[in-house]
């Protein structure tokens, strides 16, 4: 009798104690959801049909949908399969904002820290413009600058998808030295050197890059595999952009969010700093777009605009439920609260409204 009492209790304390498995669960999806699905991919590839018309592409490389924790559908096209990694572009953002959270919460760091206090024993030039952004203002893309000083730094290929930091730029100078002409946290501006920025302060009070100080707090715990991630001369990871993942890497992370930083028994992100992840926090725009063009620009109004939402801290507010991590050329981790819903996408392709569209019309009714 004691030793079955000695079974059950190791029985439970091994239950209580197992962590997730490190694939999530697989569910078999409604009737009406599966025709939903089967008439989404018919759909893009209708879109494909015509090869003048690239501005309606569905060039989709990946889609898996997770509703109630468990994958309810997922597809690959083309070459692209589940065990190999796709960029991220700027979905590398939200991680970052993670960091940020995470760092704030071991008590190492604020929002309200101005972001030049980590600067101090960095040679900057002679020619500096004063910054007096804080660690709340680059999170909301509010710190300062009229323009976007990313691009000037990055070796670009779009044929091949890929962008690479430029050899031997120096991100910090790029940053300080490009004219800051609002007022911090009024203006936003898509500016990923930002995100660079809180990364490098996150390495500076961890001793860490982003990318080692996630592994154990994050990426071992969702049971990714250490990823890759981008990283300068100065062995910072690029923050804004370059890291990459698997599809279900980005379900994980999505249904992470959702579950509002809780996985099995443990609070890997506060949840509070999950809700400031994901609220509102500015006006905005799509990337490079004034809020005052985006109308014109885009040709539909605000309503229908899903980069016309709000943004929130490294994340962009849905038009339809919920936020998301965004990254360009349609990479889309969608965490859908009302649906209790993560759709993960990867894709390459312009039209990344119509993209969201698809999802909007064809998938998230039938969630």
């Amino acid at each position: 009798m004691r030793k079955a009492l000695i079974l059950l209790a190791s029985v439970a304390i091994a239950a209580c104690t197992a962590e997730p498995p490190r694939d999530l669960p697989r569910a078999q999806a409604s009737p009406e959801f599966a025709a939903a699905f089967q008439t989404f991919q018919d759909s893009v590839a209708a879109s494909l049909t015509d090869p003048t018309a690239w501005n309606e592409w569905i060039n989709l490389h990946s889609i898996m949908v997770v509703k109630d924790g468990k994958v309810i559908a997922e597809k690959w096209f083309g070459e692209f399969t589940p065990d190999k990694p796709h960029t991220m572009y700027s979905i590398s953002k939200t991680f970052t904002a993670a960091a940020v959270g995470m760092a704030i919460a071991e008590g190492k760091l604020s929002l309200d820290d101005k972001v030049t206090e980590y600067f101090q024993d960095v040679p900057l030039p002679a020619v500096y413009n004063p910054c007096n952004a804080t660690v709340k203002d680059l999170l909301m893309m509010a710190g300062g600058h009229d323009t976007d000083p990313t691009i000037p730094v990055l070796d670009i290929d779009r044929m091949a998808m890929t962008s690479k930091l430029k050899e031997g730029v120096n991100i910090p100078s790029v940053f300080f030295t490009h004219p800051f002409l609002h007022e911090p946290g009024t203006y936003f501006w898509y500016n990923s050197l930002g995100t660079y920025i809180l990364s490098y302060i996150v390495q500076k009070v961890t001793g860490e890059c982003i990318l080692d100080y996630l592994t154990p707090r994050l990426f071992e715990p969702l049971g990714i595999d250490k990823p890759e991630w981008e990283a300068d001369n100065m062995g910072v990871n690029c923050g804004g952009w370059g890291l990459s993942l698997k599809t279900e890497d980005m379900a994980k992370f999505g249904q992470l969010l959702l579950q509002e930083g809780r996985w099995g028994r443990r609070q890997l992100i506060p949840a509070d700093w999950v809700r400031e992840m994901g609220t509102k926090h500015i006006d905005c725009a799509p990337a490079q777009i004034t809020i005052e063009d985006a109308e014109a620009v885009c040709g539909i109004p605000a309503s229908e605009n899903d980069w016309r939402q709000g943004y929130g801290y490294q994340t962009w507010i849905n038009k339809v439920d919920g936020f998301r991590a965004d990254g360009a050329g349609g990479q889309f981790i969608l965490v859908l609260p009302e649906k209790n819903a993560v759709v993960a996408v990867t894709a390459w392709l312009s039209n990344t409204q119509k993209e969201m569209d698809f999802i909007w019309d064809y998938i998230y009714p039938y969630l």
